[in-house]
């Protein structure tokens, strides 16, 4: 066990370290996504799925970067890799949209300048509908709309990214709950 250790010490520490980065920029990016949400009052379910984003993504660069470290052939990755991206690739073919709404919503996180409670205009053509939207959720995929007349759209994040959009009127955040007695 001895000789097996010293025999791969370099490799260990490395691994080591690698983790330890890991566990650090995962911790350091669950803060920092924390304080963007609170100091933007964006709702917690929408933090905490931009966060299990960033770790996933985050995870895979370590274990990327282990492989690396412990000297996997590259051919036989690249093997195992474009095999398995050929059939991801054809999956992901047929549902390219999901993942457009996905990085979609992950950029509306950052930069969306309207909140859950918030009246806004799509001008999408599309939309045979002239009155102001309620904003009521903000999820992944998607956004949910309520018209006047309190019929429930669903809206995908990649179009609200493509078509412009006004604010029509600001609900007051910091009242939440003030009204409650």
């Amino acid at each position: 066990m001895k000789e097996l250790l010293f025999t791969f010490k370099n490799e260990l520490a490395s691994t080591g370290v690698i983790l330890l980065l890991v566990l650090v920029l995962k911790y350091g990016i669950t803060k920092t996504v924390r304080k963007v949400g609170r100091i933007s009052d964006i709702h917690e379910i929408r933090t905490r799925l931009i966060i299990k984003y960033l770790s996933f993504g985050i995870t895979f660069l370590g274990i990327v970067a282990i492989i690396f470290v412990w000297g996997v052939n590259i051919r036989d990755i690249g093997l195992v890799f474009s095999s398995i991206f050929a059939v991801i690739g054809v999956a992901l073919f047929a549902s390219w949209s999901i993942i457009s709404n996905v990085t979609a919503g992950v950029i509306l996180f950052f930069t969306f300048p309207f909140k859950i409670g918030d009246r806004i205009k799509i001008f999408d053509k599309e939309i045979d509908y002239e009155g102001s939207l309620l904003i009521e959720d903000i999820r992944a995929y998607h956004i949910h709309l309520r018209k006047d007349n309190g019929e429930l759209m669903t809206y995908p994040n990649n179009l609200l990214l493509q078509k412009a959009v006004s604010l029509i009127g600001t609900y007051d955040h910091s009242r939440d709950g003030s009204d409650a007695l």
